[in-house]
């Protein structure tokens, strides 16, 4: 399925040449005018990336002329919306080589476009085709079960379950059930002839605080984040307030209403408690595979998926799974693909102030993951939003400077209060492959900024 899925990009990158160089020919021609199951947590020593340059998957076209690229984007760069403190930064993908230099090397809050980090990190540690798992498991008493969490925030709650239902359109990726869970559970009960049960919850998998180091205060009330719990449904979304200020205990109630919907009579005094070491298993649901929650998180830029998939680094990694363990994890991962020069994160979704990555190591990141060399980090070109079509870009790109690059453009979208980002990746009109990423972190005008960096990708587009 991956292998199609990329086919399907490459095709549509070679289709947008073709957009691209039509589109010049009728320019110049006067014509009228889009718990996880992984295994040991022991990492991998072999690195995906080799010293040496990048090799893109495509775009051996002529380079853009350097000095007049160069010359555009830096006044681009200077638009007064931005503020003081920008970066900005072309890169070659197929040899690495730097296009333009607009403060390369410049540390700046990265927001959002910290998930292109993460998404590196949890492709290449991970894996691609792993599956996180929420499980059901016979607890140390006769007749108890423990609803065991595995670090999925996408598990389905009910009304998720029935919403769907009703709009009649299957979600991507499609989540795991707490219903179905339930259902099976229930099943494994009955012919285990047992009724009733006593139920408790396990979210330990995750440790630590539940917020992260650099978070402001409002996130968790306003909705922006829910606490990062390894139990969890909807994201932690409740019905009566924008998130849970328990997720696990939430989950747990909520599996206990279905298990009695299911027949199964369930004590009313729902506890929280380890699972016990070795405990048979009664049931299991399991989340997309993580390329697919890869793809959602950048796509949809969810803060919730990335704390989940951050953390499974530091699982994999065998280090504490807390954010500073994450952290720790995510950076053992890039040196051994030897990209960690310039990034410096304390959580995954980019919500930390405290983050700094500079512009040539985004681009560097995006450049990596394009390359033929590492197919298992495909996903995160897949996942980044299209111009003016899909995700966090599809309301943009529809100013006079920036309308050429819908649809050319594929990039990850950096918003903090005072803090506008963009790093993505695009053919140029004459089809060479290259990434790039602007980034201000005192922004002037927040919506003359967004303006700007659209514009600088779109004059990369046309270059």
């Amino acid at each position: 399925m991956r292998r199609e899925r990329w086919v399907a990009l490459a095709t549509l990158a070679l289709l947008q040449i073709f957009v691209v160089v039509a589109g010049s020919y009728l320019l110049t021609h006067d014509t009228a005018d889009s718990p996880v199951s992984i295994a040991s947590p022991k990492p991998t020593p072999t690195p995906l990336v080799t010293a040496g340059p990048v090799l893109a998957a495509a775009g051996d076209g002529a380079l853009p002329a350097k000095g007049t690229l160069s010359s555009t984007l830096a006044e681009a760069l200077g638009d007064p919306g931005l503020g003081k403190n920008v970066g900005g930064v072309v890169l070659d993908a197929k040899t690495g080589a730097t296009l333009f230099d607009g403060g390369a090397k410049t540390p700046v809050t990265p927001a959002s476009t910290t998930k292109v980090v993460t998404a590196t990190a949890v492709l290449a540690s991970v894996g691609a085709d792993v599956r996180l798992a929420t499980t059901v498991v016979m607890g140390k008493a006769a007749n108890s079960i423990t609803l065991v969490g595995g670090g999925d925030p996408t598990l389905a709650g009910p009304k998720t379950v029935a919403d769907a239902k009703k709009s009649k359109t299957d979600p991507y990726p499609k989540p795991a059930s707490l219903t179905q869970l339930a259902s099976r559970t229930a099943k494994a009960l009955k012919a285990a002839k047992i009724a009733s049960v006593e139920l408790s919850y396990d979210a330990s998998l995750f440790t630590g605080p539940m917020t992260g180091p650099g978070w402001k205060p409002n996130y968790v009330p306003e909705g922006t984040v829910a606490p990062v719990a390894a139990l969890t449904i909807d994201e932690g979304r409740s019905l009566a307030g924008p998130r849970f200020s328990d997720p696990p205990l939430a989950a747990a109630q909520a599996f206990a209403t279905q298990l009695r919907k299911s027949g199964i009579r369930v004590d009313a005094q729902i506890t929280q408690a380890k699972a016990p070491a070795g405990a048979r298993e009664l049931a299991r649901v399991e989340s997309a595979p993580i390329y697919a929650l890869v793809e959602k998180m950048l796509t949809e830029s969810d803060n919730d998926l990335a704390e989940a998939l951050s953390r499974q680094v530091a699982i994999k990694e065998g280090l504490p799974h807390t954010f500073v363990g994450e952290a720790k994890a995510v950076h053992q991962v890039l040196r051994r693909l030897n990209v960690d020069e310039g990034v410096e994160v304390n959580d995954g979704s980019g919500l930390s102030t405290r983050n700094r990555i500079t512009p040539a190591a985004l681009a560097r990141l995006v450049a990596t993951a394009a390359s033929p060399a590492n197919p298992d980090l495909h996903s995160l070109i897949s996942g980044l939003p299209v111009a003016g079509f899909t995700g966090t870009l599809d309301d943009r790109y529809g100013r006079s400077d920036s309308k050429p690059g819908a649809g050319l453009v594929r990039a990850k979208t950096g918003t903090l209060t005072g803090v506008n980002t963009l790093a993505g990746i695009t053919y140029t009109a004459h089809g060479r492959l290259v990434s790039f990423a602007f980034m201000a972190d005192e922004v002037a005008d927040a919506g003359a900024a967004v303006a700007a960096l659209d514009k600088m990708a779109t004059i990369v587009a046309q270059s």
